[in-house]
């Protein structure tokens, strides 16, 4: 290893731990998934169970294995938290990075670094490498399947394959089927404009199918013959039915992803609409030349990588931000080949080519700045203005006079300081308003024993974090489960009067509000 790869290398390592692992545990599991897979991971760790997902006390088979087996390697490693729920994405991240580095080390060779390095910083990879959730661990392997893929087809190299056929395996394992459909549709919309099918027969390598089946069929069968609702609610329900209809209310336009999809690519998205605006007409041309060379195919292969999980997820009657994570590595690679071509021509940057990135940069020095700032004094507002506004002059200035070659270091530095920010002096305020760790918290330090805990009109949000962070089910009282033991009621502010009925005859005592969460905590006494 020389000088200058060793170097590379330690700057990946560098950033890579700094973006992907720095606080994971600053704030609390939020939303509703997170607290569900890390709770799902810890029932599977503690009954030593590696077939069958369950939650509160049920089988919960909305996705496949992978992430739950990291995460108990992770328990395993780190104990049961949910900095150690959140490990599987961020090494998973890492994973990926480095198949970029090595890949574009091999076929792109002096684009590797800033290739893995953009990949490493847009918003999209930073965020899902920091939750505890199967989006990072199928974009992840997803990635590095179809990079194997394409290493196969530019070498004839039969390892590219065997890279291809196992991490789509992981893949599947990590979300079911839809990264096979994902693959094939990128794989055959490749070869259509290639005009070689040929490909195609060639990609049907027996060793590799046996390898996918050897590793992805056992689980499959397993997790079946076990649960047999399996079938329906993993393929049926969770798969074509999140398709096909809104199950879960999370109906979105059609539109939906394409700011998620320049969200995502923060801070790089200018340059990514330029890349786009270069390459994609040539999605459409029927002329055999638009990807005759190594380089125009390598590009052709990104843009369609792109694009297709866009355009599929868009058709979807459910949306979530994290069904397009996939996309991002394309993207990112498209605007690291991009920006390749631009050094190649020795071109300057324009002053509002510059002055863009540099407000887009700005942007997300504000964004970090103004959580800890709207949190605990309005006037922090203005300082995280004037930062900002230094960031985006010191940007436009430095890419104005060196051009491309400049703009990895100097975006690198409000990333980071952006991610720092956030995490120092905003997590906070984060886990104070939207995780149920505090109030978790709470009702530990009025007893330490495993009371019963009962929610009114509260999140389920919070009725997912509570059973992650209290190790136990946590009931409702909407629906009708009173207990007749003593329990610590978590009710929404000022609802003291829509359930003092149901508790006639008992003994109602206010312990402590959670005015973050607008919420109050109450010991409820047994009945007579």
């Amino acid at each position: 290893m020389n000088t200058r790869t060793r170097t590379d290398v330690l700057l990946l390592v560098a950033f890579c731990g700094f973006l992907f692992f720095y606080g994971l545990g600053e704030f609390g599991l939020l939303g509703a998934d997170e607290p569900r897979y890390a709770q799902a991971a810890r029932g599977m760790f503690e009954r030593r169970d590696w077939i069958s997902p369950t939650l509160q006390g049920k089988p919960w088979l909305e996705k496949p294995a992978l992430y739950y087996w990291q995460a108990m390697l992770a328990y395993s490693i780190f104990g049961v938290t949910d900095r150690a729920a959140r490990m599987p994405a961020a090494a998973d991240a890492v994973l990926m990075i480095a198949a970029i580095y090595l890949f574009l080390r091999r076929f792109r060779p002096g684009s590797e670094t800033d290739g893995a390095l953009i990949a490493a910083a847009c918003l999209g990879t930073i965020g899902f490498a920091r939750g505890a959730s199967t989006d990072m661990p199928l974009a992840a392997t997803f990635a590095i399947a179809l990079l194997g893929w394409f290493a196969w087809y530019e070498t004839r190299k039969r390892l590219g394959l065997a890279i291809f056929y196992l991490f789509l395996t992981l893949a599947t394992l990590a979300k079911g089927p839809v990264a096979i459909f994902l693959a094939g549709v990128i794989l055959l919309i490749f070869v259509a404009v290639k005009r070689d099918w040929r490909v195609i027969l060639e990609s049907l390598w027996g060793p590799g199918i046996v390898l996918f089946l050897a590793v992805a069929l056992p689980w499959y069968v397993a997790v079946q013959l076990r649960n047999p609702d399996f079938f329906r609610v993993f393929i049926l329900q969770h798969n074509l039915g999140r398709f096909g209809q809104d199950l879960y209310h999370h109906r979105q336009p059609f539109w939906f992803y394409l700011p998620v999809l320049l969200l995502s690519l923060m801070p790089w998205t200018i340059w990514l609409i330029l890349a786009l605006a270069e390459r994609l007409p040539l999605i459409w041309s029927k002329k055999e030349e638009a990807s005759a060379t190594p380089e125009d195919s390598w590009q052709m292969f990104l843009l369609i990588w792109l694009l297709v999980p866009v355009l599929f997820f868009s058709a979807s009657h459910s949306k979530l931000p994290g069904y397009i994570l996939p996309s991002i590595p394309a993207g990112a690679l498209l605007v690291g080949e991009y920006l390749r071509g631009q050094q190649g021509k020795n071109m300057k940057v324009s002053s509002w080519l510059a002055g863009l990135h540099a407000t887009l940069c700005g942007l997300l020095v504000l964004a970090a700045l103004a959580v800890p700032g709207i949190q605990l004094n309005h006037r922090l507002i203005y300082v995280a203005a004037g930062v900002a506004v230094v960031v985006m002059l010191g940007i436009a200035a430095a890419l104005a006079r060196t051009g491309p070659g400049m703009l990895r270091p100097v975006t690198m530095i409000p990333v980071v300081i952006g991610v720092g920010v956030l995490l120092k002096w905003g997590a906070p305020a984060i886990d104070a308003a939207q995780s149920a760790r505090p109030v978790a918290q709470s009702i530990q330090s009025f007893s330490h024993e495993p009371v019963p805990v009962v929610l009114f009109h509260a999140t389920r949000q919070l009725e997912y974090g509570l059973g992650f962070y209290l190790n136990r089910p946590v009931e409702r009282y909407e629906n009708g489960q009173v207990p007749s033991e003593g329990h610590v009621l978590v009710a929404a502010q000022n609802s003291e009067a829509q359930f003092s009925d149901l508790l006639r005859g008992r003994k109602l005592s206010f312990l402590t509000s959670i005015p973050a969460q607008k919420l109050e905590l109450y010991w409820v006494g047994p009945s007579n």
